[in-house]
């Protein structure tokens, strides 16, 4: 399968006929709902070895981080937690990604999802976003959120979030409807390929004042690289601190070490000199050497005995994920005791 292909979904959603596996990983999910992906080659729906299935379960008591799962052999199975009701899922290979489907799970039941690869350029984009109350800022549950002539209507979840896919690219009227609120109508631009964030304040009626709306387009490659649903599990947990290119223009640092050196509990250890420097845990020691410092991933990759200064400018950068300790970290990243920095570049 040739790079620089797109991803469109195709999901088929309804129960599983036989008892038949669909991998190694198939297993009895008992009571609980499971989901049976599948992510075949557009043109002869054969499996395709190697892309990563995400899903993200929503409407459960607490808080889920999202999985991410390398399909294999084309085909992947997951049992949903029990107090799921929703799954948003979508496939991703090398720099490109699906659009998401949502599913309504039910207990007991499988559900099978289909996510069928296609060449040609992409031509629709994705809005995902919160929806809260202006004045009380509580998130509006069960909002409508939708653009006209498309059959698809979101609806936002307990925490008044939701994903809006297959937008086509261009300028579009976002329409957000609740029973007791002004109805909102705000123009957005959808990127081919993109994910756009809106934050909306809507107005309760019949409060006089201008609803609140603000968009940011995602970066792609920090997308297709988790590096915002590694971003949305932190916010809701405190594991760890991120950074966007928009934050370090705001910003401005000379060196990217100087403006890491300024989160609580790091700080920039240099010698008499000044030409070694490194940035180090002021909270933890490593034992005999003392100080403990921090691990450097760049796109990935370890950073061992070169200093991150000499590596990257902040004018190169796209991203920053800082974690402080070993119970922080991510799951795609070695564990290290004494924290880390994964810097992603544009």
């Amino acid at each position: 399968m040739a790079p620089g292909l797109a991803w469109s979904l195709v999901a088929a959603f309804g129960l599983a006929g036989g008892a038949g596996t669909l991998s190694a990983q198939d297993s009895d999910c008992g009571d609980r709902a499971s989901l049976r992906v599948a992510v075949l080659n557009d043109d002869d729906m054969a499996p395709v070895r190697g892309a990563t299935a995400v899903v993200q379960w929503t409407d459960t008591q607490r808080a889920r981080r999202p999985v991410r799962e390398v399909v294999g052999a084309g085909r992947l199975v997951l049992c949903a937690p029990r107090d799921a009701t929703r799954a948003t899922l979508w496939a991703e290979y090398g720099n490109f990604s699906s659009e998401e489907a949502v599913v309504a799970i039910v207990a007991g039941m499988s559900h099978d999802i289909r996510l069928a690869l296609r060449s040609g350029p992409i031509r629709t984009g994705r809005l995902i976003g919160q929806v809260h109350d202006a004045i009380t800022e509580d998130p509006v549950v069960a909002a409508s959120v939708f653009v006209p002539d498309r059959l698809r209507v979101a609806e936002t979840d307990r925490r008044g979030r939701f994903v809006l896919s297959g937008v086509p690219a261009g300028v579009r009227d976002l329409n957000v409807r609740h029973l007791g609120y002004a109805p909102l109508s705000h123009v957005v631009e959808v990127s081919p390929g993109l994910t756009t964030e809106v934050e909306i304040g809507m107005v309760p009626d019949p409060v006089e004042m201008e609803p609140i709306v603000a968009t940011a387009t995602r970066s792609r490659r920090l997308e297709v690289k988790g590096f915002y649903e590694r971003r949305h599990w932190s916010e809701l947990v405190g594991t760890g601190t991120f950074y966007t290119a928009e934050d370090i223009d705001r910003r401005r640092p000379v060196e990217i070490s100087h403006m890491i050196a300024d989160e609580s509990g790091i700080r920039l250890q240099c010698n008499a000199r000044r030409t070694d420097c490194r940035l180090v845990n002021t909270r933890l020691s490593s034992g005999v050497t003392g100080a403990c410092s921090l691990n450097f991933y760049i796109d990935g990759l370890p950073t061992r005995g070169i200093a991150l200064d000499d590596v990257v400018r902040p004018s190169e950068i796209a991203g920053i994920e800082i974690y402080k300790g070993l119970a922080s970290g991510p799951a795609e990243f070695p564990p290290s005791r004494c924290g880390l920095v994964a810097v992603w570049t544009k």
